[in-house]
């Protein structure tokens, strides 16, 4: 999967416009990306990529990149 169609995924998982997300887009400027968001962001990444997060995961991520790059994993 291309990088474009994993922000596409963010994009939609996140009710954004396509093209909103880049890879250096900072998460906290982003008021979509909230609890909620990232309830949402853990069945994604079990269910498109088998990836399993957990809380420290999730805090660790800073950037929309840092969560493309655990898609690679």
């Amino acid at each position: 999967m291309m990088e474009r169609e994993k922000l596409a995924l963010l994009e939609e998982m996140l009710e954004l416009e396509e093209g909103d997300l880049d890879v250096d887009k900072v998460l906290d400027d982003l008021e979509e990306y909230d609890s909620m968001a990232k309830l949402s962001l853990i069945v994604l990444m079990e269910d498109e990529f088998g990836v399993k997060l957990t809380g420290d995961i999730i805090k660790g991520f800073k950037t929309v990149g840092d969560i493309v790059a655990m898609m690679n994993k």
